[in-house]
């Protein structure tokens, strides 16, 4: 491990109050240890003075419940600053929870204290009844978590340092099951947790009768607190670090200082590297337009052709430097909200999310027009492939008005945050364009509304809509109620739910998305959405809540029975789709509008989720199911459905 002044080891001239180091030497042939605290628990394997972050390795930053009773861990046992040195949790950390029906809470310091993260699991009765987690079983889902006896949270930005304590309690402690494997949490780093491989290392522990103590690796932030008597730090309210607490931090010339949440850090300015804690710890310098001149003049005195290579070099120089600075206008020009607001929240996804332009140009071979796979309201989709073999889709908006921009800016921000199988996989934007790109997977199948909407009699099977359905469902219900923020959709239709080569659902479109704070019942908005699937209610109040995208997906649902358009469909009576669909259905008549294929090869459950649809869509939200109980509905409709297959199949093997 590298360490970098103001990190230090040895004498208190080598480090800078508080960040002094500890180097333990275990023995026994074992190697040393470079550690961050004088209890031993956080054992340092990286520091970046770049992004001022430590990257530490621990085994007690993990609680275990062997009882009911609710259990904590409490960080300021081992955080107590001291010095100039202000550590808080990394954004690029996460929660993680496994066992069955437990939530867990990440609390601020102070006696109100703020919940920086949280999240609650779920079991099935059959789980609980045989005294199992679930676990994904393909290698593929290993590290899911989607509340199905495990789940995963981020780490919001924190403003008062390092969190309190890590807790978490039964949802009812009269059902808790007796199983080898005891509910757990713990922080880690963003990426790391294997779900499968944490809980055989717990089943492993517990047989041989040890502690489980998983070493874990965890993201700290770090600042440098400001000198005694100067203002305090305020990212918020300071734009740049007075005079003197820059001089008393930053030692290197070429160095500026940054005011964070409660301290300053320092950074090379552009074109130095090194470290600005470090008098001249700021090595190289800028290219500027004077050492250009300099190498003119000197190739005009060795002859023509010096100079014409020397002209072609400048020239190529200036139009880098052009390009560069145009880069730099269009990023100012988008006010580096998507940049700024992902940092936010996630310190350093920046090196994993953006992409270069060049990338996308090699990608596309210059967006070539025969790549073009698609558009709609939110732009141009082009297919293209990454260097790393990734085949992704690029969606470029068509014009440049700051409406479109501020909802890309809104679909990276919520689909950087969701980790689903059913929603689209985002890998990463462009902003070095007058127009910003996003890149994310390529689905290769067309939308369900493609699919659906096939000339002729025959279109996708009954059982294949049943489950595009509830794969739709299930997507909806984790945005509103899984995801750290419920989210809502605000846009779902058939042409939004994309299919894959083996017509697995996928959401898509989030342009139009709201985040829907957790203390508030609903949002007011300006409507948006599309004709024939908007709710009327939220289409004629502008109060936005979940129960809008119950509507809209009800009009999905409706789509599938009837294989009819709800933006285009009239009856005799001048009635839309909706309308008459629920009056037929109230009639008892529904035979009358739905698609024959479904009516040929569906059964009884055909009745049952046209009763879903009609409850979906009543005019009041309040009388709508939530997501979660249409996904639950819609899963045990499917799995009678199953059963009845296989019985068919047991009986013709006879």
């Amino acid at each position: 491990v590298h360490v970098h002044y103001p990190f230090g080891v040895g004498p208190s001239h080598c480090y800078r109050p508080g960040f002094n180091l500890t180097c333990d030497y275990p023995g026994s042939g074992k190697p040393p240890r470079l550690l961050l605290d004088s209890y031993g628990a956080f054992q340092i394997q990286e520091i970046s003075i770049q992004n001022s972050t430590l990257r530490v390795t621990s085994s007690v930053a993990t609680i275990e419940a062997e009882t009911i009773n609710p259990y904590s861990f409490h960080f300021n046992n081992y955080f107590s600053e001291g010095g100039d040195a202000l550590f808080s949790l990394s954004t690029r950390n996460e929660l993680v929870l496994s066992g069955c029906n437990v939530q867990a809470t990440l609390l601020g310091p102070g006696d109100d204290p703020t919940i920086v993260s949280g999240c609650a699991t779920f079991c099935s009765d059959s789980d609980m009844n045989a005294g199992r987690v679930p676990i994904a079983s393909h290698a593929s889902d290993k590290k899911s978590c989607y509340g199905m006896g495990c789940c995963r949270a981020p780490i919001s930005t924190s403003i008062d340092g390092m969190p309190d304590m890590l807790s978490f309690k039964f949802a009812d402690p009269n059902s808790v099951q007796n199983n080898s494997q005891p509910p757990y949490a713990l922080i880690a780093e963003e990426g790391w947790f294997d779900n499968r491989l944490i809980s055989d290392q717990q089943i492993h522990a517990h047989k041989s009768k040890l502690r489980f103590k998983p070493n874990v690796p965890i993201i700290l932030q770090w600042e440098v607190l400001h000198p005694s008597g100067l203002p305090n730090a305020n990212m918020k309210s300071l734009q740049k670090c007075p005079t003197e607490v820059a001089a008393n931090i930053c030692k290197s010339t070429n160095s500026h200082c940054k005011p964070g949440n409660r301290g300053y850090s320092c950074r090379c300015r552009e074109g130095y590297h090194g470290n600005p804690y470090a008098p001249k710890g700021c090595k190289g310098g800028p290219v500027t337009l004077k050492g250009i001149s300099v190498i003119i003049g000197v190739s005009c005195g060795m002859g023509l052709v010096i100079l014409v290579l020397a002209s072609l070099f400048v020239s190529k120089k200036l139009k880098h430097r052009r390009t560069h600075m145009l880069k730099r206008k269009f990023f100012e020009q988008n006010h580096g909200q998507l940049l700024e607001q992902l940092v936010s929240q996630r310190a350093g996804i920046a090196e994993q999310m953006i992409i270069t332009l060049e990338e996308l140009n090699k990608a596309t071979h210059n967006f070539d027009k025969d790549l073009v796979v698609g558009g709609g309201g939110h732009g141009t989709v082009y297919k293209g492939i990454l260097s790393n073999q990734h085949i992704v889709a690029i969606k470029k908006p068509k014009k440049v008005i700051p409406k479109e921009i501020d909802e890309f800016i809104n679909e990276v921000a919520i689909l950087s945050q969701i980790n689903h199988k059913n929603v689209v996989k985002l890998y990463g934007c462009c902003l070095e364009t007058e127009v910003p790109m996003l890149v994310y997977e390529f689905i290769s199948n067309g939308t369900l509304y493609d699919h659906l909407h096939v000339e002729g009699p025959i279109s996708l099977s009954w059982n294949n809509r049943l489950r595009i359905a509830t794969e739709t469902a299930k997507s909806l219900a984790y945005l509103h109620s899984t995801a750290a923020i419920p989210i809502i959709h605000r846009d779902v239709k058939s042409a939004n739910i994309l299919l894959d080569d083996t017509l697995v659902a996928k959401v898509a479109d989030f342009g139009a998305s709201r985040y829907i704070p957790m203390e508030k019942s609903g949002l007011t908005t300006r409507a948006q959405g599309t004709r024939g699937y908007w709710d009327p209610m939220y289409f004629y109040t502008g109060r936005l809540t979940e129960k809008s995208d119950v509507y809209s997906f009800g009009v999905v649902l409706v789509e599938l029975l009837t294989r009819k358009k709800p933006f285009s469909y009239l009856s005799s009576d001048d009635e839309s789709l909706i309308v008459h669909f629920v009056t037929l259905f109230l009639e008892g008549n529904l035979l009358q509008i739905l698609d024959p294929q479904v009516i040929q090869e569906g059964g009884k459950e055909v009745q049952e989720v046209a009763a879903i649809a009609t409850s979906c869509v009543k005019l009041s939200g309040e009388g709508r199911p939530t997501m979660r109980q249409v996904e639950l509905t819609l899963e045990g409709l499917r799995a009678s459905e199953e059963h009845v297959l296989d019985k068919v199949v047991a009986k013709k093997k006879r």
